[in-house]
């Protein structure tokens, strides 16, 4: 038995790689980044022998252990016969498959769509991609042998083994999410043959998940109870559910968990922790800089709200074409109100993905708050007001990485189930409660907020 778990998360923009011990303490961390190409507007692509590349240089600095998988889901990998990648890989947030999108819904029908997969087809997802090869590179995908996603092309260079766990295959647009198997129904439609997909097993068996699911079996949720409220550079709203249910407008992902046997539905806003850096870059102070300058705000800065929608949006609006804005600026308003318009438009845009969990029925009493926006102390303040719910921090916030590490020890034996692996390693620290002095004006702001999306839809299409 190890006395070291190793998680591999196959991130947009490097490797991160995590040494942890049985007790879940961090031993060792390595990271390797590597580019992110765009060869088109809208388009993003990668070469998959940099993700391999990069893991071979994380593990060489960290001990030895079973290794846990994780990475940015939806991407499309396309092999061979002899399982050498055809072309880069086309990722998450390409955008160039909106055509294919109207094509899936249309020939499934959406209401069936959501039926089957949990949800409707956007962009990002891996069916709209192979679609788009089919139509504009048929020479590629006429020698297509086999699909993986990111992060199981890294497991089968390591392991020799195709696979992919149900929580991943989730969001390929492929999946029977209700039944945990590869929709024949969907293919068939799409005229994609069933033999290009590896074998589906759950996240535990092949210790893999796409990050969401990873991230949050990494700060305890593994049961229906806690939210996770993700401050990275998009933003997360993730909740177990009871039992499968698709939000019948499919505003809401609804996905397998990492736990077998569960699911779960997240709202997804595209810039919240970016909409801040797009900002420090812009001004060009830094981030710490800056927050200090928004504390001096007072909560609304006097009628400022920003729109955080700077690469389109998911939840609600699943809108690549939405802008973002500013709306309320005055003469007085210096770049501290600015900051704070931005904190606090992020958190409006995560109460959109809460309102629609409340809609499905989840009581909400608690959040997990993870990323490298909730290490500021103000914006995870804000985010608790605007939601109304305390945070929580866990001791270890490695993301998604740390959560393939305990799904490591699930598989290796070190643990019976996740539950016992998120109960022997997960520790809440510190908890942070909503601000009542705020809470009246935030309310009064996320309703303004919630209003200004129609107003500037016509002028994000250029009409």
């Amino acid at each position: 038995m190890s006395d070291t778990l190793i998680g591999i998360d196959v991130g947009t923009s490097g490797v991160k790689g995590i040494a942890i011990s049985p007790r879940g303490e961090v031993l060792a961390v390595a990271e390797e980044d590597y580019p992110l190409s765009t060869p088109h507007p809208g388009w993003s692509e990668q070469d998959p022998e940099d993700w391999w590349r990069a893991t071979q240089a994380c593990l060489a600095r960290l001990p030895e252990g079973p290794i846990g998988f994780s990475g940015q889901m939806h991407g499309l990998v396309t092999l061979d016969e002899e399982h050498r990648p055809l072309r880069p890989a086309i990722l998450w947030n390409d955008q160039r498959t909106a055509t294919e999108c109207a094509e899936i819904e249309e020939s499934i029908g959406l209401a069936r769509l959501i039926e089957l997969t949990g949800n409707r087809a956007l962009t990002g997802f891996t069916a709209p991609k192979l679609l788009w090869l089919r139509t504009h590179e048929p020479e590629v995908y006429g020698r297509i042998a086999h699909i993986l996603l990111p992060k199981d092309y890294v497991r089968f260079r390591l392991e020799g083994e195709l696979a992919i766990d149900a929580a991943d295959a989730s969001g390929t647009l492929l999946f029977d999410v209700a039944n945990r198997r590869w929709s024949d129904e969907v293919l068939a439609a799409l005229d994609i043959p069933r033999e290009w997909l590896p074998p589906s097993f759950e996240s535990t068996e092949v210790a893999g998940a796409g990050d969401q699911a990873a991230g949050a079996l990494g700060v305890g949720i593994d049961a229906p109870g806690p939210l996770s409220v993700v401050l990275g550079t998009s933003g997360v709203v993730f909740g177990v559910l009871p039992g499968y249910s698709a939000d019948p407008q499919a505003r809401l992902h609804t996905f397998c968990h990492a736990v077998p046997g569960t699911w779960h539905a997240m709202g997804v806003m595209l810039s919240a922790a970016g909409s801040l850096r797009w900002l420090r870059n812009v001004i060009d102070t830094e981030e710490a800089t800056l927050v200090g300058e928004a504390a001096a705000w007072e909560p609304g800065a006097e009628g400022l709200l920003f729109l955080p929608y700077l690469t389109g949006e998911r939840t609600p609006h699943a809108d690549p074409g939405a802008r973002a804005a500013f709306a309320g600026l005055t003469v007085r308003h210096d770049r501290g109100a600015l900051t704070r318009a931005v904190l606090e438009g992020v958190a409006y845009g995560l109460r959109d993905s809460l309102e629609l969990l409340k809609e499905l029925g989840f009581t909400v009493g608690i959040g997990r708050i993870s990323g490298g926006g909730a290490r500021s102390e103000l914006w995870t303040e804000i985010v608790a007001t605007v939601l109304g719910i305390p945070l929580e921090r866990t001791a270890v916030d490695e993301g998604a990485a740390y959560g393939a590490a305990l799904l490591a020890g699930v598989r290796s034996g070190l643990f019976a189930d996740a539950h016992e692996a998120v109960a022997e390693c997960v520790r809440v620290t510190g908890r942070v409660e909503p601000n009542p002095s705020w809470t009246s004006v935030y309310d009064e702001g996320y309703e303004r907020f919630r209003a200004l999306y129609p107003a500037i839809r016509p002028f994000s299409r250029g009409t």
